[in-house]
Formats: structure tokens, C-alpha cells, sequence
């Protein structure tokens, strides 16, 4: 009884740690609204959750100051208009500086300023020319200020800048660029400062909407794709995406800038013609992408670690223009109630809520289809009658999360029977088990169901949480 209490405890300590310590999961604050909840809400509402970090598109002091001792990090920035005076002024940048950091830190927890926005896409060739020296003098002007080693300098790119992203491993800066971002890249490392890339699997999905793209996007169940350069195979688009960004900065000699997702999600509502937008779909991947970043399991190629993440974003912006989908990018709405649960809330860390079943199948699901509730206890099984190609691809997606299937390969306690059935039983119940037991995680692309009854047998055992 004692080793019971003790074992609880244990593992409770281990999610709150968990809960506390998802220092990459950051969101994006757009302002493109007229209904934003005022700055002391905002950072009430972050602090429910396990949101560390916060980007702002410019430098907005009420919500500056409204972040205040949260310990949330805040990254700003500046906008491409300011680039000419702060490449041109040194003064511009201290002047920058003197108003938009120095009034609010430390006791607003500033760590990074961005300067500008995918500029390199803007066409403007003397507005990229103008990029570094502006980086440079807001360095100068950070170091003039004693803040130097504190906050770091970065500008924000679009995927678009590389010429070639697929396979990852081929991936490579556009040769126009090529100049530009080796100046770039020179200062970033001098600094310490990150790349940062907007990768978005849902545009992927546009170009493609194939089902098998959509699991591959949403992190779901599917029979990968093999990196023919280096023959890693890959397991979702998110991974992808970023490999291909570190493909590119390895191609340059850069192999020691981290990389940093200023920004990626999916949106819930969209136009009727528009392709990807959905509830169950943006639940999916923000859901799933969490789950990923909090497994620190990595890309292949930066294994064992997880890259700093910005969602997009944290409100719906019901004033940006083009297709509905831009206006319903947010986590929340801005009466503060969930678009859907991703599972960003601390409670959610340790008794998950009750969302709706988001839909991950490879057919169209009825809109009627009842909705399993979420649960917390037993264990994850396969369905029965599903083909075996299909349990093939839930076991390899599975064991391609970093959960230990060593039971099941030969030698192991639960390699016999030797059935692709057995296996994929197994490493589909460590799965759910290992990423957070939300009704989500025995879904499986709908092959998947709950049972109470325990499958373990002789001396194979499957891991089942407490009830």
C-alpha cells in the first residue's frame, strides 16, 4: 500500500514538473481584432494554461505590461517600416529600446526581438538589404543597455525561402537568397539567436488533400514517408517541414543555429471551397503537435530535444482579410471560451477534459457519429477485423513516437505471437497510455476502441493508468 502511495505520488510530481516546465510550447497574439479581452485577462488566461511563451507581432506596451511577473516569455517585434531608420540610425534602435523594452524589463520577461516579418519575400530589394544592418544596430543598441546576453535579436521567414524542402534532407535556401541569409546566419550565430520559420503542415494539405496527406499532417496513423536521401522515414509533415529548414542551414555551414517555429497551426472554420479547415482537424494537429513536443522525442534529425513552438494562434481576428479560415486560427475565442481543447490547460495535464472527438479517419466521418467520451483509465486496443496493412501502419506511427517497443521486437516479452495483430496491440496501448489517455489517443484513423478488460497475458504485460 505504502509503495502504491509512493508510486502516485511520484508520478504526480513527474506531471506537474511536466505541466510547469513546457518552456517550448509558446502561442502567437494576433491583433487583428476589434473584441480582444483586455491585457490583465489575457494574462490570466495564459497563466491556466501551460502556454510559457507569447509573440507579439509588434510591441504593444498594455500587453507588455500586462505580462508582468507572469514569467511568461515575450517575444516583439518590429515592423518592416522600421527597418530603414534602424539600419540607417543607431540612434532609432536605442530609441526603440529606451520605449519598447527597457520601461517593462525585467519584470516582463522579454527574451527575444524580431525584426520584421518575412521580409526576405517582400520583393524589396533595398528593404532586404536594410535587414541586417537594422539586426545588427538592435543588437548594438541591446548591448549599449547592458541587455545584450539577455535578449537576443532574430527576424521571422517564411517556408518559402527555401527552393526545395522535399525530401527534407535535399532541403536548401532559394540561390537568391543564398547571400542574404549567410550575412544573416553569420550574425545569429555570433549572437546566439535562433532561425525562425513559419512551417505550416495545413498549406501542405491544400496543395495535397489526399487522405493519406491529411494523417501525415495531423500527426495521425499512416505508412510514412521515406526520406530518399537518407532513407529516414518520416512520420508527420511537422517533422518534415523542420528537417527540411535544418537540411538547408546544415547546406550553409550552419549546423549549430537552432531552429524556432514562430508560428504554424490549423484553423477550425474555413469556406465552403476551402480545403482542410475543421474543428476535428485543427484539434488534431495543435492537439497531436502538443503531445509531440511534450514527448521530446525531436525530428530525426534533431532528436531528443524539442524545438521552441508558437502556435497561431492564441485569438480569432475577426478583422484580417482573405478566406474565412484566416479569422478562426485561434485557440480561443475572445469571450475567452475554447474553439476546442488542444490540451494547453495545467488541470487538462492531470484530468484531462471532455472534448468532442476530433475525426482522424481516412473516410469522411458522419457528422452524426456519436463522439466517445474521454477516459482516463484501461487499455487501447485495436478494433476488430481491421486489416493488417493498417495495423502495420498504427504500430510503425506508433513506435515512431519515441515509446519503448523493445517488448515486442524478438527476444522481448511480448514479441510472442509473432502477428502484426499482437504487436500493434501492444505499441498502440503504450501510445495512449504514454500521451495523455484523451479519447483522442485511441483513435487511430477510427481502428481503435477502449476496453476494460486487461490484454496482458503471460509474461506480457500492457501498461494501463490508474483509475
Amino acid at each position: 500500500m505504502a509503495f502504491s502511495i509512493l508510486v502516485c505520488l511520484s508520478l504526480l510530481l513527474q506531471a506537474l514538473c511536466l505541466a510547469s516546465s513546457q518552456s517550448f510550447i509558446g502561442v502567437n497574439y494576433g491583433q487583428g481584432a476589434d473584441n480582444l479581452p483586455p491585457p490583465s485577462v489575457t494574462a490570466k488566461l495564459l497563466q491556466s494554461t501551460t502556454i510559457q511563451k507569447l509573440r507579439l507581432y509588434g510591441a504593444d506596451p498594455a500587453i507588455i505590461k500586462g505580462l508582468a511577473n507572469t514569467g511568461i516569455g515575450i517575444v516583439i517585434g518590429t515592423s518592416n517600416g522600421d527597418i530603414p531608420s534602424l539600419a540607417s540610425d543607431p540612434k532609432f534602435a536605442a530609441q526603440w529600446i529606451n520605449y519598447n523594452v527597457l520601461p517593462y524589463y525585467p519584470a516582463s520577461k522579454i527574451i527575444l526581438i524580431t525584426v520584421g516579418n518575412e521580409v526576405l519575400l517582400s520583393g524589396d530589394q533595398n528593404l532586404i538589404s536594410q535587414l541586417l544592418p537594422a539586426m545588427q544596430n538592435m543588437q548594438k543598441g541591446l548591448a549599449a543597455a547592458s541587455l545584450g546576453g539577455n535578449i537576443k535579436v532574430s527576424t521571422v521567414h517564411s517556408m518559402a525561402v527555401l527552393c526545395q524542402s522535399d525530401p527534407p534532407s535535399s532541403g536548401l535556401f532559394n540561390a537568391s537568397f543564398q547571400d542574404t541569409m549567410r550575412g544573416l546566419l553569420k550574425f545569429q550565430r555570433d549572437n546566439g539567436s535562433p532561425l525562425a520559420i513559419n512551417p505550416y503542415p495545413f498549406f501542405a494539405y491544400q496543395s495535397d488533400p489526399r487522405p493519406e496527406t491529411l494523417a501525415f499532417c495531423l500527426f495521425q496513423p499512416n505508412s510514412g514517408r521515406v526520406d530518399s536521401g537518407n532513407g529516414i522515414k518520416y512520420m508527420n509533415m511537422f517533422d518534415a517541414q523542420v528537417d527540411a529548414v535544418r537540411s538547408a542551414l546544415n547546406a550553409l555551414g550552419f549546423k549549430d543555429i537552432e531552429i524556432m517555429v514562430a508560428e504554424t497551426g490549423w484553423p477550425y472554420n474555413g469556406d465552403s471551397n476551402e480545403v482542410g479547415p475543421s474543428v476535428e482537424n485543427a484539434r488534431a494537429y495543435n492537439g497531436n503537435l502538443i503531445a509531440h513536443l511534450r514527448s521530446m522525442v525531436g525530428t530525426p534529425l534533431m532528436p531528443g530535444k524539442s524545438v521552441d513552438t508558437y502556435i497561431f494562434a492564441l485569438y480569432d481576428e475577426d478583422l484580417k482579410p482573405g478566406p474565412a479560415s484566416e479569422r478562426a486560427f485561434g485557440l480561443f475565442k475572445t469571450d475567452l471560451s475554447m474553439a476546442y481543447d488542444a490540451g494547453l490547460s495545467k488541470g487538462s495535464q492531470l484530468t484531462p477534459s471532455t472534448p468532442s472527438t476530433p475525426s482522424t479517419p481516412s473516410t469522411p466521418k458522419s457528422p452524426t457519429a456519436p463522439s466517445p467520451k474521454q477516459t482516463a483509465s484501461g487499455w487501447c486496443v485495436p478494433k476488430s477485423g481491421i486489416p493488417d496493412a493498417q495495423l502495420q501502419a498504427n504500430l510503425d506511427y506508433a513506435c515512431g513516437q519515441g515509446i519503448d517497443c523493445t517488448p515486442i521486437q524478438p527476444g522481448g516479452a511480448c514479441f510472442e505471437p509473432n502477428t502484426v495483430v499482437s504487436h500493434a496491440a501492444y505499441a498502440m496501448n503504450l501510445y495512449y497510455q504514454k500521451f495523455g489517455k484523451n479519447s483522442w489517443n485511441c483513435d487511430f484513423s477510427q481502428t481503435a476502441t477502449l476496453t476494460s478488460q486487461n490484454p496482458s497475458y503471460g509474461g506480457c504485460t500492457f501498461p494501463a493508468g490508474s483509475t
